[in-house]
């Protein structure tokens, strides 16, 4: 893997750690689209080898999939 790759895989790691820390103050479905987007954004990196747009899309589509895993059933 060249030097930009492993930046931009390791910048996505960071980002998720530091976004699941932020999580007192949150319900549920916040904190599932925050764990959702960003274990999407470390695959999305993984997947396409590092592309900025692989891991902005894996992100997105990680926080709708947290977002409607953590609704609550009523």
């Amino acid at each position: 893997m060249n030097t930009k790759k492993i930046l931009a895989v390791k910048c996505a790691a960071i980002a998720a750690v530091l976004s699941l820390s932020a999580c007192a103050g949150m319900n549920n479905q916040d904190k599932s689209a925050v764990a959702g987007a960003g274990i999407g954004a470390v695959g999305g990196a993984v997947l396409t080898g590092g592309s900025p747009i692989g891991t902005v899309g894996g992100a997105a589509v990680g926080g709708f999939i947290g977002n409607e895993v953590g609704k609550k059933k009523e």
